[in-house]
């Protein structure tokens, strides 16, 4: 039987509740607050073409959510150039170049995001965009979603320790926000951008949007929506306004 983002939870979607008074939600960018992957997926396609990769072959979306989707570039370089380095880092910032030629005045946002943007707004609670993506793309399909201004911190995983799938970026997210863990949960996309969130000991709220739901669920997110206009987000949220006793309750 094949299952979808609401027949996979490790818990219900009460499970949020436990976080109020909320202070703050993190969010991944590619995959989460738009559907970029297919813009990248195409870029590595003609990419690899070029270079012969798979012996001529183009690689298919299978092997892209496998091995690409939400790897830091600099983790991919010896997937590429085990043996030459520097070439491995030109290939891929050739490859965000382009993907940011495919991308430009395409990228849509995921359905329900400004709905969740809103209630976010209205709560008066702090947001962070933490990806593992070079700044160029971030701030490209963070301007072109209109989230310039609502975003009060973005967290890059190339200026960390160690990028996604460790937790640091959302370690970092937490101290620039002065919030705690306890009370601020996490969207994400990618099985190593919720491991990342667990491994922060954080709430994560898992897209499936593109990525195989059973493939997510491995990663141990507390439940899996398709987007931000599932009813079981909003029962967790509605869960959290009841615990916070009122529908705009905060911390500082």
């Amino acid at each position: 039987m094949t299952t979808s983002a609401g027949d996979n939870s490790k818990e219900s979607s009460s499970s949020l509740a436990r976080l109020a008074p909320l202070q703050a939600v993190l969010f991944d960018i590619d995959g989460t607050l738009c559907d970029s992957d297919p813009f990248h997926y195409l870029a590595f396609r003609e990419m690899l073409l070029e270079i012969g990769y798979n012996g001529g072959v183009p690689v298919d979306e299978e092997w892209f959510v496998k091995t690409i989707s939400g790897i830091h570039n600099e983790d991919l370089v010896s997937v590429f150039y085990p043996n030459d380095h520097e070439q491995g880092v030109k290939f891929l910032n050739d490859k965000e170049a382009l993907f940011r030629r495919l991308a430009k005045e395409q990228l849509k946002p995921l359905n329900g995001l400004y709905k969740l943007k809103k209630w976010i707004e209205d709560r008066g609670l702090k947001r962070a965009a933490v990806t593992n993506a070079p700044r160029a793309n971030a701030e490209l399909c963070i301007n072109q979603l209109g989230l310039a201004d609502f975003f009060d911190a973005l967290i890059l995983g190339s200026e960390c320790k160690h990028a996604k799938p460790y937790p640091d970026p959302y370690l970092k997210a937490l101290e620039v926000l002065n919030v705690s863990k306890d009370h601020t949960f996490v969207f994400e996309d990618s099985v190593s951008g919720i491991k990342a969130g667990v491994a922060a000991e954080m709430s994560v709220v898992g897209l499936a949007n593109r990525n195989p739901p059973q493939l997510l669920m491995e990663a141990n997110p507390t439940f899996l929506i398709k987007d931000y206009e599932d009813p079981k987000l909003w029962a967790a949220l509605k869960e959290i306004d009841k615990m916070s006793g009122t529908g705009k309750k905060t911390i500082a």
